[in-house]
């Protein structure tokens, strides 16, 4: 078995089909989102990355509202008579209006305030959150100014003394103005948008167990920080289940994928859904369906928790789907010891210059590693290795890590080669939290049946060690993969 540092070349996955770049409304709709998520990173940043704060949540979600009142440095504002009335000051604020949003109706008023004056607004739900003199017993609503109600007896302050007895702050107040009214509109408003799919869910949700189109699903693990960790969930599917139809000189399939990630007592934690698109040209139609279709997505969960996956795929020519329940069990990572991701093994490692800003698939850090599901490999192929280390210590005088890494080849027990790297030749990338290995081994002289691949990783600065090791088998060249 021979080695290399050397990534697999491009060309290693033109095997896998990729998305059409076809405009089409799902198309459209992507690149709408990531336009979005790129608008939010600009316009609303306020320490916090633009796609996490109040503003740009909500533009992500429904878009541009169509008017903004914008008043950047507050100041004195008269309230209109719903709000009570009367002329106080107001920390900055923006009131977003849309004409109309699905499920939520007409006219709708948001409001985001920045209490802090950092630059940081957010989604306030009533009115006199805006309010600077609130709290200090200033500005006097016109209830208060003609004595029928005193501060004290502010909806704010004190909830229970509210309703009509606190003057014209309720006297005049709308239907939408009403507390319940107010807390179902910032609850609807931030809520994850429609499902597409909605009878691919119903599935999930009746627990159907029936399953005519088969797939391989596989989850991964790598650690994202001491609570969090990234689960790229993959799933594979022949070509040879699929129906192709004509579309121009291509055969194209098309595939609606949804996912539920709950917890143990049916909370829903994440939910997902797709289009994947894929094909091969017609003179190419023999290969093409000796192949695979493969599809990921990466989601973030809590750690110390067990999770229950439902994966349903449909696919959208012939209307047959396949059904995948399992389980997400995230290791617990001890905070000293050395130790691993999941180890990937694949024909197709290929390192970014740069990161992409999107969620893109197979995508971990500057690094697109493709897992090969059914781990099938033929000599000619390169037997990509993908490992992530952490809690290796860093040599004080290098800033480097100081690892021994075994990559160990076997048949029923028996090491067949060894390939060690002591130079750290297959570390990607390393920091105080982790260390990436990619490797490339030479798969050729090898006869076809199972083998195993074993990695030990040595810090040779406290001698702690962690090992890995996963199955795969080679096959003739001539067979399809």
């Amino acid at each position: 078995m021979s080695t290399s540092s050397r990534t697999t070349k491009k060309r290693s996955s033109k095997s896998f089909p990729r998305r059409r770049r076809k405009r089409t409304p799902e198309n459209e709709f992507k690149e709408e989102h990531y336009r979005r998520i790129a608008y939010a990173n600009e316009h609303f940043a306020s320490g916090d990355p633009g796609w996490m704060t109040d503003r740009g949540r909500i533009y992500i979600i429904h878009g541009k509202p169509d008017s903004i009142e914008s008043r950047p440095d507050g100041g004195a504002y008269n309230r209109p008579i719903e709000e009570g009335g009367g002329t106080t000051t107001v920390h900055p604020y923006e009131k977003w209006r849309y004409r109309y949003l699905e499920g939520l109706g007409t006219n709708i008023e948001l409001e985001f305030v920045d209490s802090t004056n950092t630059g940081k607004y957010e989604l306030a739900v009533f009115p006199w959150e805006k309010d600077a003199l609130l709290r200090i017993g200033l500005g006097p609503t016109l209830a208060e100014q003609e004595h029928l109600a005193s501060r004290a007896d502010h909806p704010a302050l004190n909830p229970g003394a509210g309703g009509a007895q606190y003057g014209p702050a309720q006297w005049f107040a709308r239907r939408t103005d009403t507390p319940f009214a107010r807390y179902e509109l910032a609850a609807k408003v931030q809520a994850a948008p429609i499902i597409k799919f909605k009878a691919l869910k119903e599935i999930v949700q009746a627990n159907v167990k029936y399953s005519i189109l088969p797939f391989e699903v596989r989850g991964d693990y790598f650690k994202l920080n001491d609570t969090q960790v990234l689960v790229p969930i993959t799933v594979q599917i022949r070509n040879a289940d699929l129906t192709f139809k004509a579309e121009g000189a291509a055969q194209v399939a098309r595939i609606a994928v949804y996912g539920s990630v709950t917890s143990l007592s049916n909370r829903t934690v994440q939910e997902f859904e797709d289009e994947v698109v894929t094909g091969f040209r017609k003179d190419n139609s023999d290969e093409g369906l000796r192949k695979s279709s493969i599809y990921q997505k990466i989601i973030t969960l809590n750690r110390n928790m067990r999770y229950k996956l439902d994966l349903v795929l449909k696919d959208l020519n012939s209307g047959n789907v396949g059904i995948i329940q399992q389980g997400i069990l995230p290791p617990a990572y001890n905070g000293e010891s050395l130790g691993s991701s999941s180890l990937v093994l694949s024909n197709a490692i290929q390192p970014l210059k740069t990161i992409p800003a999107g969620n893109d698939m197979f995508v971990l850090g500057d690094v697109k590693v493709i897992p090969k599901l059914d781990k099938r490999f033929t000599p000619r192929m390169p037997l990509g290795v993908y490992l992530q280390v952490y809690n290796a210590a860093l040599d004080q005088a290098s800033g480097a890590p100081s690892l021994t890494v075994f990559y160990r080849l076997l048949q029923n027990g028996k090491v067949l080669a060894v390939a060690t790297d002591e130079k750290g030749e297959s570390a990607q990338f390393y920091s105080g939290q982790r260390v990436v290995l990619v490797k490339e081994l030479s798969l050729e002289g090898l006869e076809p049946g199972a083998y195993q691949l074993q990695v030990e990783v040595v810090d040779r600065s406290n001698n702690r060690k962690v090992q890995v090791g996963g199955d795969f088998s080679v096959a003739a060249a001539d067979q399809p993969r």
